[in-house]
């Protein structure tokens, strides 16, 4: 199972409230997710961006990819990289 770091809307009509979660590809945008890891609020100024960088980090060693969105919203809240040392799960090409 492929698992993505995305975004899933919530919040009321022209008000949207993210959260940041982990999520089997198959799955929907807005549904079934595996662990909530912060969230974003961009209609606050400046908008709110609340990351749990300890869960994320555990996320990629495992192997998830975030989005280009989520990438964005990592480095605004000063992700810095994996630790040095430390390498993210990579797929087995044996088949």
């Amino acid at each position: 199972m492929a698992t993505r770091i995305r975004l899933t809307r919530h919040g009321s009509k022209k008000r949207p409230f993210y959260r940041v979660v982990a999520a089997s590809t198959e799955a929907p945008r807005d549904g079934r997710f595996i662990e909530q890891l912060g969230h974003y609020d961009p209609t606050r100024t400046p908008p709110v961006i609340k990351l749990h960088l300890d869960k994320l980090e555990t996320w990629i060693r495992r192997g998830a990819r975030p989005t280009d969105t989520v990438n964005r919203l990592m480095r605004r809240a000063g992700w810095k990289g994996l630790a040095p040392g430390a390498e993210p799960a990579r797929a087995s090409s044996e088949g």
